[in-house]
């Protein structure tokens, strides 16, 4: 009897080794492309991703979210399959599905499709206050950030540099830093100026004001006017004063939405899993951030969104009577 229960329980253990085994095998790895880990895209990709593993865990769903090149590396890691989801701009978003640049060479995307809209970005310049630079034409012989290629800043500040007609032999120096490489670079006088498409208030910004006299410029002008007349999916936006040290008066710059992407080809029930989780946290999710607690459901669902959006995003709307 001894060895009969003996065995019973090795049969079992056995078993459960094996169906163990099976569930790892079949479970479901979600990647979301991010941003630098200073950047509020890892922010919203780690929410993201804590709220679906609580919620979808059982399901064999599991998520994950490291820190990625930024919004046009997300586009293109969408496009060659290593990400499921990526956050970008709703620019780069547009500039994926028709097929213009940084992806004129991709052609357009035409499976791409929105899950949400998320918080406000603004396009950011901040300078070393001994770098005698008050606006964008000031950047001219100066030492800048242009940022590292993939990310949304870079491609903006093309754009800036397109409507002035300028290339990049203005700058005594076009750095590439990542953004969590920028605000020590300011500080230890290696750059004059930094650049960065975010929301605010931010870390990155938080850590340049703090170890150095840095203050933000406005990015404004006759130039920046026909910018905005030309790429609807820009707007004019502002810093709010008061935010970081030495800078009380608010900026204005312009800025987008972020926005939460993913391809046709997505499962629609993982698309449906992974909404459910963010609205059904929501207001935890508002919690993750400061840029997050203004967010309304009913302007992440419309507001932004310059691709269609997922069919499995699109059910859950509808089940909440939202579309």
């Amino acid at each position: 009897m001894k060895g009969q229960s003996l065995a019973w329980v090795l049969s079992v253990a056995l078993a459960g080794v094996v169906l163990g085994g099976t569930a790892r095998a079949e479970e479901r790895r979600v990647l979301i492309g991010t941003g630098g880990e200073t950047g509020i895209y890892y922010v919203v990709g780690q929410s993201i991703c804590r709220f679906l593993n609580q919620d979808a865990g059982e399901q064999g769903v599991g998520c994950k979210a490291p820190a990625s090149g930024g919004g046009v590396a997300n586009v293109r890691g969408l496009r060659s399959g290593a990400f499921d989801f990526g956050i970008m701009q709703a620019d780069h978003q547009y500039k994926a599905l028709k097929g213009q640049a940084p992806f004129e060479a991709e052609g357009p995307m035409a499976d791409i499709r929105a899950l949400f809209s998320l918080h406000d970005e603004v396009f950011t310049l901040l300078v070393r206050r001994d770098a005698g630079i008050a606006s964008l034409d000031d950047l001219r012989g100066k030492r800048v950030n242009v940022g590292n290629p993939g990310s949304g800043q870079r491609n903006t500040l093309d754009e800036l540099m397109r409507v002035k007609g300028w290339d990049r032999s203005v700058f005594a120096l076009s750095a590439e830093l990542k953004p969590a490489e920028q605000a020590s670079a300011l500080g230890d006088n290696n750059i004059d100026a930094m650049t960065y498409f975010v929301g605010h208030p931010n870390g990155a910004i938080q850590e340049a004001t703090t170890i150095t006299d840095a203050v933000l410029v406005p990015v404004s002008g006759a130039e920046v006017e026909r910018l905005l007349a030309e790429r609807p999916y820009y707007s004019k936006a502002e810093i709010p004063g008061g935010l970081y040290r030495g800078n009380a008066a608010a900026v204005p710059s312009i800025g987008s939405r972020a926005v939460l992407s993913t391809t046709a080809s997505t499962d629609p029930q993982l698309v449906y899993l992974l909404v459910k989780a963010v609205f059904e946290n929501f207001e935890r999710f508002q919690g993750q951030h400061p840029s997050f607690a203004g967010l309304r459901a009913a302007d992440m669902i419309e507001v932004g969104l310059s691709a269609p959006l997922h069919e499995g995003a699109l059910r859950y709307y509808r089940e909440r009577g939202w579309r």
